[in-house]
């Protein structure tokens, strides 16, 4: 992501960012390799916000993305969330994470939070 996006636009959490008691991180595991971690970032008692989702290279288009996807939502009903919110890239190479988001529900909105307008970010949401 910080190859192909301007560093004031990259919004992904480092590690001190993932160790914030407000954030729970996972990870999927194919036969022995990381296959892809993904976070959810606890906003408020209604509100939670996708972070750091990525998918190994090597297992892009074989489910993970969407497994990953399925379980951040599963944990955030889980803990009474009622909408999730998410940043990613606006650049062509995250057109399919833009699709991958948009199969599950979300779209596009304003700005949320700290966020502000950044022609290198989209911005998603959806209801639980």
């Amino acid at each position: 992501m910080r190859a192909i996006s301007p560093e004031e636009s990259c919004h992904a959490l480092d590690l001190s960012g993932l160790e914030q008691p407000s954030v729970r991180v996972w990870s999927a595991w194919l036969a022995g390799e990381l296959a892809g971690v993904g976070a959810l970032a606890q906003l408020d008692a209604d509100n939670g916000e996708l972070k750091s989702m990525r998918v190994a290279d090597a297992h892009r288009g074989t489910g993970v993305g969407r497994a990953m996807l399925e379980h951040l939502i599963a944990e955030a009903r889980s803990c009474g969330m009622s909408a999730l919110w998410l940043e990613t890239g606006a650049t062509a190479e995250f057109l399919p994470a833009q699709r991958l988001y948009e199969s599950a529900g979300f779209t596009q909105c304003e700005p949320f939070g700290s966020y502000v307008f950044d022609p290198y970010s989209v911005f998603m949401t959806t209801r639980l």
